[in-house]
């Protein structure tokens, strides 16, 4: 559970090049399962606005009713959200 922001900001930036339909699917399920378990973390921490923001991803990368942003802006939203993974995973470790 450690490495798993690494993992999924990865797994996001591998969006940005051009995979099959198949691939974006499986992101958006890991994201939702990844996504939600990290907003139950930050609950049980009580960081709300962790826990606010985690649990709008998870309903945004949802895979059940496709949430259509086009090509481009799921880019910017994929490369934000490694961003924001990544200076968690660094937060994380120097605490």
């Amino acid at each position: 559970m450690k490495y798993i922001n690494l993992i999924l900001a990865a797994l996001l930036l591998l969006c940005l090049a051009p995979m099959p339909y198949g691939y974006y699917q499986l992101v958006r399920f890991v994201s939702m399962v990844v996504f939600g378990a990290l907003a139950y973390r930050y609950y049980e921490k009580k960081q709300e606005g962790l826990m606010v923001l985690f649990g709008a991803l998870a309903l945004l990368f949802q895979p059940f009713v496709k949430v259509a942003l086009g090509r481009t802006m799921w880019n910017v939203v994929d490369v934000v959200v490694a961003i924001i993974l990544i200076v968690l995973f660094v937060k994380d470790r120097k605490e």
